[in-house]
Formats: C-alpha cells, structure tokens, sequence
C-alpha cells in the first residue's frame, strides 16, 4: 500500500513536468529561449526551507529573475559555506542589486528554537537562532502570548541575519568595489501573502560600527 501512495505521488511530480513543457513550449514570448542562454537575476531571496514561502511567486516575479537560497528559518551564519557560495556567485558574478532575507510568521524552526525541548540533528542549527533570542531575550520573555512571541521572534531573527550579511567579507568588499548593493529584511505573512518590509535595509557599510566595517 505504501509503494503504491509512494510511486501515485511521484507520478503526480512527472505530470506535473510534463504540464510545465507544455506551458514552455506554447509560451511566444522568447523568455525561456533567452533563459536557456543564461540568467541576469537582480535579487539575491534568502528564505526560509517552508514550503509554504516560493520566492517567485510572493514577489510576483518570472524564472530567471530570482536566485535563491533557503534554509531552516532563513539563517545567515558566517561559517556555512553552502549561504556563503551563493552569495558570493550572486554578488561577484550575477551582480545581484538587491538582497532580500526573508522570514515568515508562524516559523516552524523559530518556534522549536524557543521550546526547550529536543528535535534531533537539527537542534545544532537552531543554536543558532537561540543565539538571537539570548540578544533580544529580555524582550522576547515579556511577550505572554506565545503567537505573538514566535512572530516577534521571526522579525528580530530576520533582522540579525540581515546584520550578518552586512558583515561578510563578500558584502564589505562589493561595496568597497563600488557596488550598488542593498540589503532588505523582510516577513511574509503566509496567510495573506503580504510580504511586510521591516525598514531594516543597508546600503554600504556607514552606518556599521568601525569592529564591522572594513576600510
């Protein structure tokens, strides 16, 4: 009975596929002749891994318009290379202008980080995200509601994240180099398909403390 759930749902993936070639093949405006030739995406979306929370879709932009990385609530840790390699072909190569950390209301990971309880391998990455509750945690406890707790939660983390990036060796030297790049944080709101701008944005490093700014 579950081989044959299993082999319907993958089967459910290639006609899906197979719906998309059709839609590829009877579009008549050129878009995916000039994508198959490369991509010249303006936005870097660092997201959360949810389901829920497409790039493409919240931001109401075409394939080849976003690039995208995603992890568990849209962390930006200076040690992971998989956030750093792309960040580094976004900005160096694709000269991305924007870059946009994205963090959604109702964050699964968020929540599990304030728990207290054990989840697996994953609670080394939610380390993480407690590492930003232990600089917002005299706030974040007089939160009595638990909803709004996590939420508020979501905005800070979004809001260290994009403070992280700022603080990348890649970040520093583009806009040392001269490169219009600007950094937003961001929060989606899954059951409206809002996407709220939280006005934490950088532009150059000016407003940094001189420990983070590189000369």
């Amino acid at each position: 009975m579950i081989e044959k759930e299993l082999q319907l749902g993958f089967e459910e993936i290639l006609k899906g596929n197979k719906e998309w070639v059709n839609f590829v093949e009877n579009d008549e405006t050129g878009r995916f002749q000039q994508l198959a030739k490369g991509q010249h995406p303006e936005v870097l979306w660092i997201g959360c891994a949810d389901s829920r929370v497409p790039a493409n879709e919240i931001t109401g932009k075409k394939p080849g318009e976003v690039f995208v990385h995603r992890n568990i609530a849209n962390m930006c840790i200076h040690s992971d290379m998989s956030m750093l390699s792309v960040l580094d072909y976004a900005v160096n190569v694709l000269q991305v202008k924007h870059i946009i950390v994205a963090g959604h209301y109702g964050c699964g990971g968020i929540a599990a980080s304030l728990s207290g309880q054990q989840h697996g391998i994953i609670d080394n990455w939610l380390c993480h995200i407690k590492d930003v509750y232990r600089l917002h945690a005299k706030e974040v406890d007089a939160i009595e509601d638990p909803e709004a707790r996590v939420n508020r939660m979501v905005e800070l983390n979004v809001k260290e994240q994009v403070f992280n990036l700022t603080t990348t060796s890649i970040v520093q030297n583009a806009w040392k180099n001269g490169a219009k790049l600007a950094i937003h944080g961001m929060v989606i709101n899954i059951g409206t398909g809002e996407l709220t701008n939280l006005d934490y944005s950088f532009i150059s490093n000016e407003s940094l403390n001189k420990v983070f700014a590189f000369k």
